[in-house]
């Protein structure tokens, strides 16, 4: 350490120049660096999707799922299988250990799924084996109408916006949803294909067979040859209707005949509107390692060309995900300049002296320049962690340049040249400051090295914060005593004793507290202990939280219908809830969709929702979760409707803010309904929870065809033929395509639709035989009506129903401890189980995580000290510092009323390698001064006033660095609010006690080592 103050003041402009290097990497990096909101996450999930249509849910579950899962149940690593059996699709969510490298897991994964397929049913699609990424989100939603009608802005979203945008690089995809799609409707005429002795099979056949444009091989002219194709593709909706189907008695009849030909729109799938206006959706996806900001900066400003050459096109753009991401990372970036402003004060107030104060100052923007440096070269993003990490650090980063300028400083007072003094000042301190910083960095080794999500998403902050503290260090060795040497000068010659003169009443005070607390060392230590537990209580009584919720300006709302309701009705339940949130000032704009794509594969055609979004935070007085319960209180009496309102946060990664879940396992779908309704019941009893409903749902009541094949095959007709009968006539069949305008559409060929009006005249349904004749369908097969739900979940190859909710108005830790109370007393019939999941689930496995983080934390804080000191005694009375950070932590929570989350806890184990900084360099000087021959008590009542300004200096510059953040003001402050709350606090009773405490503590384990000495001694004598 000696060598770097040396070569420092003696080779200054060498020191200049690499700062310079420095600065020059640090600018041009920090220019490319990419922006997110959160670090790039690969989550330990895989999905496998399956179709079987026409299959009921009891059925998928049998032939499809079952299967699955016991050969998926033996991929290494698996911690969990969900299956989700639905009408016609197959559901599996495999969960794997984190750390988990997921592309050997998706190589076992297909080739276990490769060695079931052969034994799936026909018609079985073949399984689509997907990882779950959360990078891979919806960046941008688009509403797009035009001045034409709905089908022309369906089709320039199509053919026009989607391509140009998946053109993009970096996006994925860019879905279109809602609007009018057209096809070509062929209605037979049932009477007149009846008397002409035709079906509706036949007839496809016709049609698809001329609608054929083929190659048909080649042909010699001259020299040349020429491709012979035979061109039968359909020109016109008349060119159809004159087509000529061929009798069986000879002769043809034209289609017009025995059918009506039109060009029609579709059914509706999906109805979106923008504040009640029908557009058209456009959902743009990111892959999943593009950058977020970039892409969606190049998708506007494709957007806006589309709006230049179309000026009768209206895109809104619904939502961005950059916009709130740019806005947080500013708000944070705004918070760190303010937070090193207000550090910097605290310098000048201190040192009243500008040359002095610019000294100390430099280390922060060269810190976080040198990080910039490293943060490119690692490909690391700049996003909420990074920045956060080094909004954290900036008070910290000048912590090492103060204790070393205020040697120096000191060594000048007392006539030392200016060159000996930097040399000197710094070499005095540097171990001490070296064993301070690595004690900081120290408590972020367990977060990397630790499995789960917390790493994942901490390890980048603590790399930002490690490397700017590291880059402080160097800094302190380095450029300061440089500086100093040239700089730093004193007006008049002072000694310890007028020094410490010269800081007045607050020494004055601080010597007689330290004084008594040195005489009655017992009342002190149980004031501290008492302190501790009084703390605890305190942020006991907050609850917990997993991850604080952003206020985003977004609000989510599901609306779910019973099974069967037509989109016209969820359409109509949606523009209620719409006409209800913007009578709300606040609320800018509504977008709704009914129906649209199924979630988890569950038919969403009789659900929909509404994303409500909000004006711009600063120019509101309330807070999205204030608009969103006042939302839920109007909506909560419209009847025969079950709706979710919930705060969008990106922040939260896909899990419900303020989940409360409850998992049933056992056999029978009876039973377990049964116990999911109580269990609905007492769950809705506690206060706080909101919007209960269980999974169970009853499905819309099936009409079953089973065909007899004995008597269908004395016909000479098979059930697919019967099937394929009944299909063309009750829904219609997609025989072919028509090219309009350039586009392919449905050419549907439908029957009459008097067989779908009532079952009755389904069974008179007549089905033709190859040779003719016209059975009724009833004749053919049993025609029954049966019931079931419309899914069946799974968990670990066992059935299970869940039970979940909201908890609004209090925090989720004590909903939880209350439900898990009241559930306890239910009696649960044998075989069947329960178990809480949802956030609270997340807030134990993650804590728990988090508790084995802060305990490795202190070990390696003890670890460095004790190497420090060559001592195994003296650090516990520095480590004492801990449970008084805590209790400071504790006690800035409670007075916030913060619950105690996952980023609380991050501060409270960097508080762990923080406070003891402090006491560290007391303790150093406190040595110092008995190897110069003082005894214990001189040298602690003397090392104390003299160390008191640097140690308030360097935790006042941490604190009013961090205040900015603790204030959470701003897009995004929310997420890091907690951490400058505990840390605040935390330091702020650490730096006021350790003053106190520690020297109390340092006499106790002083004396604890005298009687060890002396018995040692003895035994030695005898």
């Amino acid at each position: 350490m000696r060598m770097f103050a040396r070569f420092s003041v003696k080779k200054p402009v060498t020191i200049t120049m690499m700062i310079l290097i420095v600065i020059v990497l640090g600018v041009v990096s920090f220019s490319k660096l990419p922006i997110d909101l959160l670090p790039k996450m690969e989550l330990p999930y895989v999905m496998v999707q399956t179709s079987y249509q026409g299959a009921g849910p009891e059925e998928i579950e049998s032939i499809i799922s079952r299967p699955l899962e016991q050969t998926l149940a033996t991929v290494e690593n698996i911690e969990g299988i969900i299956s989700i059996s639905n009408e016609g699709s197959s559901i599996l969510l495999l969960q794997f250990a984190f750390n988990t490298d997921m592309n050997e897991v998706m190589f076992q994964v297909r080739e276990r799924v490769d060695m079931v397929k052969g034994f799936l049913p026909d018609g079985t699609s073949s399984p689509l084996v997907l990882k779950l990424d959360p990078n891979a989100l919806p960046i941008i939603q688009l509403a797009v109408s035009s001045k034409g009608d709905l089908h022309t802005t369906q089709k320039i979203a199509e053919d026009i916006i989607s391509p140009r945008i998946e053109r993009i690089e970096g996006t994925a995809s860019a879905e279109v949803l809602g609007g009018l799609e057209q096809e070509v409707e062929i209605m037979l005429k049932e009477e007149m294909i009846k008397g002409y002795n035709l079906n509706s099979s036949y007839i496809g056949q016709i049609i698809q067979a001329e609608n054929l444009n083929m190659p048909v091989g080649t042909v010699n002219k001259g020299n040349n040859e020429l491709n012979v194709r035979t061109m039968g593709e359909f020109k016109s909706i008349e060119e159809i209707r004159n087509l000529n189907i061929p009798l069986n008695t000879g002769g043809t009849i034209r289609l017009r005949d025995i059918a009506e030909v039109n060009l029609i729109n579709k059914d509706q799938q999906s109805i979106t509107k923008l504040n009640g206006e029908e557009v058209v959706q456009v959902t743009v996806m990111k892959q999943s390692d593009a950058n977020t900001v970039n892409v969606a900066n190049d998708v506007a400003r494709e957007i806006e060309k589309i709006k230049a050459e179309y000026p009768d096109l209206n895109i809104v753009t619904v939502f961005n995900q950059a916009d709130f991401i740019n806005l947080a990372i500013d708000n944070l970036k705004d918070t760190a300049v303010q937070g090193g402003i207000l550090a910097i004060i605290v310098l000048l107030v201190f040192l009243r002296s500008f040359k002095t104060t610019l000294v100390i100052a430099l280390s922060i923007p060269i810190s976080i320049i040198t990080t910039f440096v490293l943060l490119f070269f690692t490909d690391i993003t700049l996003n909420m962690m990074t920045i956060g990490g080094l909004a954290l650090g900036i008070g910290m980063l000048v912590d090492n340049s103060i204790v070393v300028l205020e040697n120096i400083y000191r060594n000048r007072s007392m006539g030392i040249d200016r060159a000996t003094a930097a040399i000197d000042g710094t070499n005095e301190v540097a171990m001490a400051i070296t064993a301070s910083t690595l004690t900081t960095i120290a408590v972020f080794l367990p977060i990397v090295f630790t499995g789960g999500l917390a790493a994942m998403i901490f390890k980048e902050f603590a790399l930002s914060i490690s490397i700017a503290l590291i880059s402080s260090l160097a800094v302190a060795l380095t450029m300061v005593p440089m500086l100093s040497s040239k700089l730093v000068s004193v007006k008049n010659l002072e000694s310890e004793e007028e020094q410490e003169k010269k800081h007045g009443p607050l020494v004055v005070l601080y010597k007689k507290v330290l004084s008594w607390s040195l005489k009655h060392r017992l009342i002190t230590i149980l004031l501290s202990v008492g302190l501790f537990l009084v703390s605890v209580v305190m942020v006991v009584s907050l609850g917990a939280e997993f991850f604080p919720a952003t206020d985003e300006g977004m609000i989510n709302i599901s609306v779910s219908l019973p099974a069967g309701s037509e989109i016209e009705e969820v359409d109509s339940v949606l523009k209620e809830i719409q006409i209800l949130a913007n009578e709300i000032p606040q609320v800018e704009s509504v977008f709704t969709s009914a129906g649209g794509d199924s979630v988890m594969g569950i038919a969403g055609s009789s659900g929909g929702s509404l994303t409500v979004l909000l004006t711009d935070l600063d120019e509101r007085d309330r807070s999205v979760k204030e608009i969103s319960d006042e939302l839920r209180t109007r909506v909560r009496d419209i009847p025969g409707v079950e709706i979710s309102v919930s705060e969008s946060s990106m922040t939260m990664m896909g899990m419900a803010g303020g989940e409360i879940s409850v998992s049933i396992k056992g056999d029978d779908l009876d039973t377990l309904k049964s116990i999911g309704d109580d269990f609905k019941t007492i769950i809705d009893r506690v206060e706080g929870t909101r919007e209960v409903t269980t999974s169970y749902e009853d499905g819309i009541p099936q009409v079953q065809i089973i065909a007899d094949r004995g008597i269908a095959s004395q016909y000479g007709l098979t059930t697919a033929q019967i099937g394929r009968e009944v299909s063309n006539t009750l829904s219609g069949t997609n025989i072919t395509k028509y090219k309009l305008e350039g586009q392919e559409i449905d050419i549907v060929l439908k029957g009459d639709n008097l067989y779908g009006e009532s079952i009755s005249y389904m069974e008179m349904l007549p089905i033709t035989s190859p040779v003719g004749a016209s059975i009724p369908l009833s004749d053919l097969a049993n025609i029954r009506i049966v019931e079931g739900p419309i899914s069946i979940m799974r968990e670990n190859q066992v059935r299970v129903l869940t039970v979940s909710g909201s908890v609004v108005g209090r925090d989720i830790q004590s909903v939880s401890m209350e439900v898990e109370e009241l559930l306890g007393q239910y009696n649960m019939p044998q075989g069947y189980s329960y178990s809480l999941g949802g956030e609270i689930q997340q807030i134990e496995e993650t804590f728990t995580d988090l508790a084995l983080v802060m305990l490795m934390a202190i070990l390696l804080v003890y670890m460095i000290i004790a190497a420090q000191f060559e001592s195994l005694i003296q650090p516990l009375a520095i480590m004492f510092t801990v449970p008084l950070a805590l209790s400071g932590g504790f006690i800035g929570l409670f007075i916030t009323g913060i619950p105690l989350n996952v980023i609380g806890i991050i501060g409270l184990i960097i508080l762990v390698g923080v406070v003891v900084n402090n006491a560290i360099v007391l303790v150093d000087y406190v040595n110092i001064r008995r190897r110069r021959g003082e005894s214990r008590d001189v040298a602690i009542m003397k090392a104390g006033p003299i160390r008191i300004r640097p140690i308030m200096m360097t935790a006042l510059t941490t604190i009013l660095g961090l205040l900015p953040m603790s204030l959470g003001i701003g897009e995004g402050a929310e997420l890091t609010q907690s951490m400058g709350v505990v840390v605040i606090g935390g330091l702020s009773l650490a730096t006021v006690l350790t003053l106190i405490v520690v020297p109390v503590m340092y006499t106790v384990f002083d004396d604890i080592s005298e009687i060890f000495k002396k018995n040692k001694n003895k035994e030695i004598i005898q």
